[in-house]
């Protein structure tokens, strides 16, 4: 199934749906991603359910940010099934599946991304499923 771009125009879609003032910003990519979060992060836990591109938005915006923070190759963080990047310094993969991976859902990930959720919990929950010896994300969070 092909995903659905986020767009200003859904951007404002959702926006509106929250009563939040209409994205005014350009089209590029970078710019509709930091609005998204935004966007979500106005939402809260008691919004309404955002827009799939919308939530990929904001996941991809604050992955952008782990990775600018944490540079390097050695732990891919995933967010299926929205995004993944790799970061934090170290001997990285080439092939395959990567020796230090963190996954969880995107709910979760923009929790501990802007501190409602503390890294250990999230753990503790089973919300985080984290393998190998670099996949503790929690000197770098939160980002926001």
């Amino acid at each position: 199934m092909p995903r659905t771009p986020l767009t200003a125009a859904l951007l404002n879609e959702q926006r509106a749906a929250l009563g939040l003032p209409p994205y005014t910003g350009g089209d590029d990519a970078a710019d509709l991603r930091r609005a998204a979060f935004e966007t979500v992060a106005a939402a809260g836990d008691a919004g309404p359910g955002a827009a799939r591109p919308v939530v990929r938005g904001a996941v991809r915006h604050l992955l952008d940010g782990l990775a600018e923070r944490a540079p390097g190759r050695s732990v891919e963080v995933r967010v299926p099934p929205h995004a993944a990047v790799q970061c934090i310094e170290g001997p990285h993969h080439k092939r395959g599946t990567p020796p230090n991976v963190v996954e969880m859902d995107a709910a979760t990930w923009i929790a501990l991304a802007t501190g409602r959720l503390a890294w250990a919990d999230a753990v503790t929950d089973g919300r985080v499923r984290a393998s190998g010896a670099r996949a503790d994300l929690s000197p770098y969070l939160p980002l926001e």
